[in-house]
C-alpha cells in the first residue's frame, strides 16, 4: 500500500511502517511550528487527529492512543498517531524507545488504512478540508 492515504490543499497523512497502526500527519505548507500555522489550518488539524484517533479506537480497540509532535529531525509541523498495545514490542515504551518483548500482534492493518482513506476522503467532502 502506498504511504500517502489521503491529500488535501493543507495536509497530509501518511503511513509509517511499523507492527502497529502509526499514522503521521504532515502541513503541505512548510511551517516549523504549529503556532506559524493559521487558526484555520490549526482547527483542521485537531479535526484530522480526532477523526484518526476515533477510527484507531473503533477498529483496533488499542489499550491507549499516543499522539505526539516533535520535529527534532524533521523541522516541520507533523503529528503522529499511534494505536499501542500492552503486547506490542515496545509497550510501555515509546516506539522508538528500548524494545521490551517480541509481539506476536496480528492486525489487520490494509483493511483499517483502506477504510480510514475512505473516511478522510468522506470527511473532507462532507466539513470542507481544503
Amino acid at each position: 500500500m502506498e504511504n500517502v492515504i489521503f491529500q488535501s490543499e493543507s495536509l497530509r497523512v501518511e503511513i509509517e511502517p511499523f507492527e502497529i497502526p502509526w499514522l503521521k500527519i504532515f502541513t503541505v505548507t512548510p511551517h516549523k511550528e504549529f503556532s506559524e500555522c493559521s487558526l484555520d489550518l490549526r482547527i483542521e488539524i485537531i479535526q484530522m487527529l480526532d477523526v484518526i484517533e476515533k477510527e484507531m479506537i473503533g477498529f483496533f480497540n488499542p489499550d491507549k492512543i499516543n499522539i505526539a509532535s516533535f520535529g527534532n529531525y524533521v523541522p516541520k509541523v507533523h503529528f503522529h498517531i499511534q494505536a499501542r498495545f500492552k503486547n506490542d514490542s515496545y509497550f510501555p515504551e515509546p516506539t522508538w524507545g528500548k524494545k521490551m518483548r517480541d509481539s506476536d500482534l496480528k492486525l489487520d492493518m490494509n483493511s483499517f488504512y483502506e477504510k480510514l482513506s475512505y473516511k478522510l476522503e468522506s470527511y473532507k467532502l462532507t466539513n470542507q478540508i481544503n
